[in-house]
């Protein structure tokens, strides 16, 4: 521990153990297999002090960026660990995040004559694994992996300097919530997560979507249906003639590819990167709820008759969070007020609106709440 002491670490480590621990009680009773032990929340708040201190150094003019997993040598796939294990410092994680910077490379943490210590590095990550990844300075994300090799890891919270969001499962339970935002923590069904479901494609997406930093908005309506283009102002720029179909095709198994997993995964990720590319274009990207590209750089206009959306419910997945009613300008700006509208009038759809700033937002239609609802994702995202 640094002599300052992160305070948020005092404070987040035992909401944090507690949220594992119902996390493996809920998996063991519905039968799944616990291949990773839960540290205890001394040592999450000791991993958490090191690396956000780490988050703040520079190593020869680089930000560090770290992932961490708590984790013995034994419980993974050929470890590389060190001759002489590392002490678990902020100068240390500093000195070695080069190491890790790529994608799926972590540092194991783990004690060593009754101290916690960096062992060496990892690839393979056990199911309910605590591992924390620093995603820019003073900004840290714990999260566990869902146990499929390229599923993205749910987060578990997020710390931003004092503030500390913790993950609220049961938001997935409410109801009208949307699939995207059921993925997000972890609670869809696995067959959703491999090429016969859609889910995890809506999760990349937004992802890919997030990554550009230049802001988007992503409509998807119902397969067959042209009601949409009521709320679009005509023509419209980049109509696609015919759709374009390759994730579709894909998600449904129609290619070459898809005897081959690993050629099909890596065709998925192209694909979504080519798809996440056209929403940084101004205008809205237009896709069918079975995947099919239809337009981008769409204009969102209200549709005859219908009258101006004055408020809808926001919410955001975390522990403590609030349902509020508010006006659609206090989320963002034209892009959100936009969404809103177009959900407003096309009930039927969903719209996914990314933010230059990062955050990211899915809005729906709630039956329940007889309005639109603004679900705030971008916790679940980093």
């Amino acid at each position: 521990m640094t002599n300052e002491g992160y305070a948020a670490a005092r404070m987040a480590a035992p909401r944090i153990w507690a949220h594992f621990s119902r996390q493996l009680d809920a998996a063991r009773e519905r039968g799944r297999r616990i291949d990773a032990p839960v540290p205890d929340p001394r040592d999450m708040e000791v991993v958490i002090d090191a690396a956000f201190w780490a988050s703040l150094r520079r190593e020869e003019g680089y930000v560090p960026r770290i992932s961490v997993a708590i984790l013995p040598p034994e419980r993974t796939e050929h470890p590389l660990r060190f001759e002489r294990p590392l002490p678990l410092t902020a100068a240390a994680l500093a000195k070695v995040a080069p190491a890790v910077e790529r994608v799926g490379i972590h540092l194991g943490v783990w004690h060593d004559a009754g101290e916690l210590c960096v062992w060496g590095t990892l690839r393979t990550i056990p199911t309910f694994a605590f591992v924390l990844e620093v995603a820019a300075p003073g900004l840290l994300v714990i999260k566990h992996h869902q146990g499929e090799e390229w599923s993205k890891f749910v987060n578990v919270a997020v710390l931003e300097g004092d503030s500390v969001k913790i993950v609220d499962p049961l938001a997935s339970k409410l109801p009208d919530c949307p699939p995207l935002l059921a993925a997000l923590l972890g609670f869809d069904s696995p067959a959703s997560w491999n090429r016969a479901g859609g889910v995890n494609v809506l999760v990349q997406l937004a992802v890919s979507m997030r990554a550009h930093g230049r802001g988007g908005l992503l409509l998807v309506v119902p397969r067959g249906s042209t009601a949409w283009r009521e709320s679009i102002v005509q023509p419209i720029l980049y109509t696609l003639n015919p759709p374009f179909a390759e994730l579709a095709e894909l998600i449904r198994g129609e290619t070459l590819v898809s005897r081959d997993h690993r050629q099909w995964q890596d065709a998925l990720e192209r694909v979504i990167d080519n798809i996440g590319g056209v929403t940084a274009v101004d205008g809205a990207t237009v896709m069918t709820d079975d995947f099919e590209l239809l337009a981008f750089g769409a204009k969102i206009t209200r549709r005859r008759g219908s009258p101006p959306v004055e408020r809808l419910t926001v919410t955001e997945p975390i522990e403590g969070g609030t349902a509020d009613v508010v006006h659609p300008t206090s989320l963002g700006g034209t892009r959100h007020l936009s969404a809103a509208q177009f959900v407003q009038d096309q009930r039927d759809a969903t719209a996914f609106v990314a933010s230059q700033d990062g955050r990211f937002t899915v809005f729906a239609w709630s039956p329940c709440e007889d309005m639109v609802h603004a679900h705030r994702v971008e916790t679940l995202l980093l």
